[in-house]
């Protein structure tokens, strides 16, 4: 009979996009529930990974009482099915999974940390998170931050002790399947198709940035660059692939205005599948404040693009400077630009960029890598 194994994550969409296919994979050794909010989001991806799923409301909002609620009801599920392990994923999943899984009894409680959204923050906000963080590595009984640099900075603000953290594998929580991210399915008829479709000419050199449309993924900076570069070179587009959300991390006015009123940008929303977006393409731009290991990223390499970064944990990982694309500062406006128009202007270094792009990816990053990894991760605790 196999052990039961729960995965937990604050909202359906991560399990999705973060952890496509490892569900599935995980249940041919063990018995996978996974565990969120969005019921009928929630039962779409068990139905798809073939896995039990149990409904559990949380918020990615600081909300106590609700998440007492959440904590108690995954108490009372994890106390009736005695799994062997837990692992939760995001940080409201975490202190909610992580601390029902510690007062049920549950023997191995693991976290994975994809990102610090509190690094952002500051003041009373700051501090609350921070004890979060440290009451969610306490109830856990191993934390794997998805890049080194994040356990580095875990360490520095000493949310655990050294000898819980461990990165598995070479980073990334779920690899990627460079089958499917792959150039070479998509035809020159059908890039040419999207293209017109778009409104972007065979001469154009196009941009793209793919995530949430939000502050701190450095949409502002982005178009205050790109803004520029229109106004210093031709043949030119942006290409933004994501929703737009002004809820929690707003985008200003001026960038707003820009992506209304400027004929090279094209926003195309969220994408089910990003592939045909990359595929015509010549450059990712990424100029995010804080990652954990960012999927987009490896992506786009895979697709043969080479990509301007910022010089954060996860991004510097994937990205060798002047290797596989460029590294720059965080919140540097003037930095963006000048990567876009070296990058645009130096046909040379782009084509070497590009060259070495997928290959970096796949020897370091298959998906099989990476679930094989964390499956005998499991495992050790078996042992």
């Amino acid at each position: 009979m196999k052990k039961k194994l729960i995965r937990i994550t604050t909202v359906p969409l991560s399990l999705d996009k973060l952890l496509e296919g490892q569900l599935r994979f995980m249940n041919e050794f063990y018995s996978v529930t996974a565990v969120s909010s969005e019921k009928d989001y929630l039962e779409q991806i068990g139905k798809r990974e073939e896995v039990e799923t149990f409904h559990v409301e949380m918020t990615r909002k600081i909300t106590p009482i609700h998440d007492l609620i959440s904590v108690v009801k995954m108490y009372f599920f994890l106390k009736r099915i005695k799994p062997f392990i837990v692992h939760t994923h995001t940080p409201k999943a975490g202190i909610v999974g992580m601390l029902a899984a510690k007062l049920a009894g549950v023997p191995i409680r693991l976290h994975t940390v994809a990102g610090l959204p509190l690094l952002e923050t500051k003041g009373t906000k700051r501090k609350v998170l921070d004890w979060v963080e440290k009451q969610t590595y306490n109830c856990a009984t191993k934390v794997y931050p998805n890049s080194k640099a994040l356990r580095d900075i875990i360490n520095q603000n000493n949310y655990c002790t050294s000898d819980k953290l461990k990165v598995i594998a070479n980073g990334s929580t779920n690899g990627i399947d460079t089958s499917h991210f792959d150039a070479s399915l998509f035809s020159e008829e059908e890039t040419s198709n999207l293209k017109k479709k778009l409104g972007i000419q065979a001469t154009d050199f196009v941009f793209i940035f793919v995530g949430r449309i939000v502050a701190d993924k450095g949409i502002n900076e982005l178009l205050a660059a790109f803004s520029q570069l229109n106004k210093e070179v031709n043949r030119v587009k942006l290409l933004l692939v994501g929703p737009l959300e002004q809820d929690l991390n707003p985008l200003s006015f001026e960038t707003i205005n820009e992506m209304d009123t400027n004929s090279n940008v094209i926003s195309v929303g969220y994408q089910n599948d990003v592939r045909p977006y990359f595929a015509i393409s010549n450059c990712l731009v990424f100029p995010s404040y804080r990652e954990g290991f960012p999927n987009v990223v490896m992506q786009a390499g895979a697709m043969n693009l080479p990509s301007i970064v910022t010089n954060i944990n996860g991004c510097n990982e994937i990205i060798i400077d002047n290797k596989n694309g460029l590294l720059i500062p965080v919140k540097d406006e003037n930095a963006v630009l000048q990567a876009m128009k070296k990058t645009h202007s130096d046909t040379d270094l782009c084509f070497k960029l590009q060259q070495n792009s997928r290959q970096l990816i796949v020897s370091r990053y298959e998906q099989s890598l990476v679930w094989n990894a964390i499956l005998e991760e499991y495992r050790t605790f078996e042992k």
